[in-house]
């Protein structure tokens, strides 16, 4: 069996789909019950159970995990966390994002199970230190908000306790794609803008306040989820331990992102430019791109889905659908 946390989540559920496109079925689904549109995700998906994150944790520090199942556990894949940037409780990061996922890698060491997380790559701050993944230059890197320290803190936790050679860690970058549409203020910039231009005609993105990028000009690493959904179903088969960047190794810029979202509605609509927020400037990330030297080095060799097909799929086959869920 295996466990997926935060498989109702963005990406855990995506995974849940790809695992059932592969034939299988025997997944345990571990997330919050939250008050929105979230649970929308598991429809269409095959499963064994949901629990409860504090029913999960319940089992297992009660031992009785194996009574309440019969199927051996193979691997827990660790999707579950606070994804929020904005999140300014430090005690509610380290507890969910900490604490949490320490009492899973502990389980899953001491029974054999593989183990594979998501970190994330805003460990790597303002990108001065580069994008480099190497486990020597993690202590170097400087996240700019509480939820990349929360997320630098575990790497950090699992690198000098030597639990790097027996896991792995995944940072990734700026995700994209179906089934993102509970996540609010925190969902990618392209469902923003599809539902801006639906609503309002209009494409806004925020001025660059750094004179060497023009407005617009400001890059991301984006990958499409079904692009990394397909990095951690590599680690899942293969066992290839480490800490490693799931980006695409190739950042575009959001005027490319915008021009590409209005060609998939079939629109055609100038970009206009507003300040941005000075809360927003402090932790703002002008540049990523993921150093994916050490994933090819560790065998993954499918190609990225090129990023205006990318953004073609997910506008056209999903958002622009009635049932826009994959």
């Amino acid at each position: 069996m295996i466990v997926i946390t935060g498989g109702v989540g963005f990406i855990g559920s995506v995974i849940a789909a790809k695992l059932n496109q592969n034939g299988e079925q025997n997944i345990l689904i571990v997330d919050e019950n939250e008050n929105n549109e979230k649970w929308k995700n598991l429809r269409k998906k095959q499963f064994s159970e949901f629990l409860t994150k504090e029913e999960f944790l319940a089992l297992i520090e009660n031992h009785s995990l194996k009574k309440r199942f019969r199927k051996k556990i193979s691997a827990i894949i660790h999707m579950g966390a606070c994804s929020d940037t904005t999140q300014q409780n430090m005690e509610y990061l380290h507890q969910t994002n900490y604490r949490y996922s320490i009492s899973l890698l502990h389980f899953a060491l001491e029974n054999k199970i593989r183990f594979i997380y998501a970190s994330s790559a805003a460990v790597y701050g303002d990108g001065k230190q580069g994008f480099n993944d190497s486990h020597t230059l993690t202590h170097q890197l400087l996240p700019l908000n509480k939820y990349g320290f929360s997320k630098w803190l575990f790497d950090e936790y699992v690198i000098h306790n030597g639990y790097a050679q027996q896991v792995t860690g995944l940072r990734f970058f700026n995700v994209f794609g179906p089934n993102e549409y509970h996540k609010g203020n925190m969902s990618s910039v392209i469902y923003k803008l599809f539902h801006s231009i639906q609503e309002t005609g209009q494409i806004k993105l925020f001025e660059s306040h750094e004179p060497e990028y023009e407005h617009g000009e400001q890059k991301r690493d984006f990958i499409y989820v079904k692009d990394a959904a397909e990095i951690l179903l590599f680690f899942l088969n293969n066992n290839k331990t480490g800490i490693f960047n799931a980006g695409t190794g190739k950042a575009e810029t959001f005027n490319s992102l915008a021009q590409y979202t209005s060609q998939a509605m079939d629109k055609k609509i100038a970009i206009q430019y507003f300040p941005m927020p000075e809360d927003v400037k402090k932790h703002y990330q002008y540049f990523t791109e993921a150093d994916i030297q050490k994933l090819r080095n560790a065998g993954y060799a499918r190609e990225f889905t090129p990023f205006c097909d990318a953004v073609s799929d997910y506008v056209k086959n999903y958002l622009l659908q009635q049932d826009p869920y994959l």
